[in-house]
């Protein structure tokens, strides 16, 4: 038997154009420290959308609100009907419990595509730049990239284990820097801007793509504008905002 998403899932995809679901856990497991990884089945071609896009998972609170996150989609298998999210779990909150005691055959009303943010295809470089929470998308975009081309990676991590890597092209030049946050506030960006400045930005047409932490990444969007790049040239994603829970729609404060 087929199941239907909630009304209000159903209510909320036809009012943003996107597909509600609802999908079965078919596995969760740690993959570092920090990094946790959740496959769901059912119709993922269709919510998993392109590169860059993300999807909305339907959770409860403590209080036993209903509450919705959203996680960028780190891979998609069409065969296997199957799509992979990367959840960083170094906080506590709805998205982090489920996605810690998510069993086989568990079921979650899902959304998607959702995320406005893909893959430049005219850039000659893609420079990707931000903390954790980001490194499935980033992930994701990169092995998108016709060659040749290439991805550079500038990823902040707490533990050793969490720089995660994945396969590409052999024809995809690939740079990966993970810089070591040691012990510095999750908002503070000296350690992404550290290895921004360490690195030489190619020559031809690039484009950043800046996702993470909601300070950080004002302060890295004029930092890689002070590089060259114009508006145009950077696509900016905020994930989280430290001392804030995200809203009930699964987005940080903006103000």
């Amino acid at each position: 038997m087929t199941l239907a998403p909630d009304s209000s899932s159903l209510e909320l995809a036809e009012r943003l154009g996107a597909h509600a679901r609802v999908m079965s856990v078919t596995s969760s497991i740690a993959l570092s420290s920090c990094v946790r990884e959740v496959r769901l089945r059912g119709d993922a071609v269709q919510v998993a959308g392109v590169a860059g896009n993300d999807v909305m998972i339907r959770l409860t609170d403590d209080r036993g609100r209903a509450v919705r996150r959203r996680y960028s989609v780190r891979d998609v298998d069409a065969d296997r009907d199957e799509l992979t999210l990367w959840i960083t779990t170094d906080h506590d909150g709805p998205g982090v419990r489920w996605a810690r005691d998510a069993q086989t055959g568990d079921t979650v009303d899902v959304i998607g595509p959702r995320g406005k943010i893909v893959l430049d295809p005219l850039a000659d470089w893609h420079l990707f730049v931000g903390d954790l929470s980001a490194l499935g998308a980033f992930y994701r975009l990169a092995q998108s990239i016709e060659v040749p081309g290439r991805a550079i990676f500038i990823v902040e991590t707490d533990h050793a284990d969490d720089a995660l890597t994945a396969p590409f092209d052999e024809a995809l030049g690939v740079t990966g820097i993970f810089v070591d946050r040691q012990g510095r506030a999750n908002d503070d960006p000296t350690g992404l801007l550290k290895g921004l400045a360490a690195f030489a930005l190619p020559p031809d047409e690039g484009h950043a793509y800046l996702f993470g932490e909601f300070h950080v990444l004002k302060v890295l969007a004029d930092a890689v504008r002070d590089r060259g790049l114009s508006d145009e040239m950077i696509s900016l994603k905020s994930f989280w905002r430290r001392g804030h829970a995200n809203a009930d729609h699964g987005e940080p404060r903006k103000d």
